[in-house]
């Protein structure tokens, strides 16, 4: 996959959290419910399916009674390291009904000394929604999840 920078957003952290505890805090739905929206949100976790073409479906809530609803599919699983998943399909790969935003995130795993390296690439169709997506506040956002994903995975120690 070739980086496009007009059309995607990424953000790379270092966690210092071993790469299998943070697969285990991404794939267990258990604990993916605890780190996945910025809090004071909260997340229901109501499909993961870690099959291509298995459903990756939750639900947020906000403190305000807001919810964001956001089924999607898996296109790729490969343990221990990477996870893609659209918004654009649903399970089955289906084509989604109105995705609210059709993109495809990629995300890597990869040791780093003690800790994970964890690349999230978010590719979009075009400049615009990649635009709205980062005004929306992405980079916060994603951020914020990635540094409560490296909270949670370790106290999974």
């Amino acid at each position: 996959m070739a980086d496009d920078s007009d059309l995607d957003l990424v953000i790379s952290r270092l966690l210092n959290v071993p790469r299998a505890l943070v697969w285990n805090a991404w794939t267990d739905p258990a604990h993916l419910r605890h780190w996945w929206c910025p809090k004071p949100w909260t997340t229901e976790v109501i499909a993961l399916d870690l099959v291509p073409g298995g459903s990756f479906h939750t639900r947020m809530r906000g403190p305000g009674g807001e919810v964001s609803d956001n089924p999607g599919a898996f296109l790729e699983i490969v343990p221990q390291s990477r996870i893609v998943w659209t918004t654009a399909l649903v399970a089955g790969l289906r084509p989604a009904p109105e995705p609210w935003m059709p993109m495809t995130a990629f995300i890597t795993l990869s040791d780093e000394g003690a800790g994970t390296r964890y690349v999230a690439r978010v590719l979009h169709k075009d400049k615009a929604a990649r635009d709205r997506h980062e005004e929306m506040g992405f980079f916060d956002g994603w951020g914020t999840c990635i540094g409560q994903l490296e909270h949670h995975a370790g106290g999974l120690r």
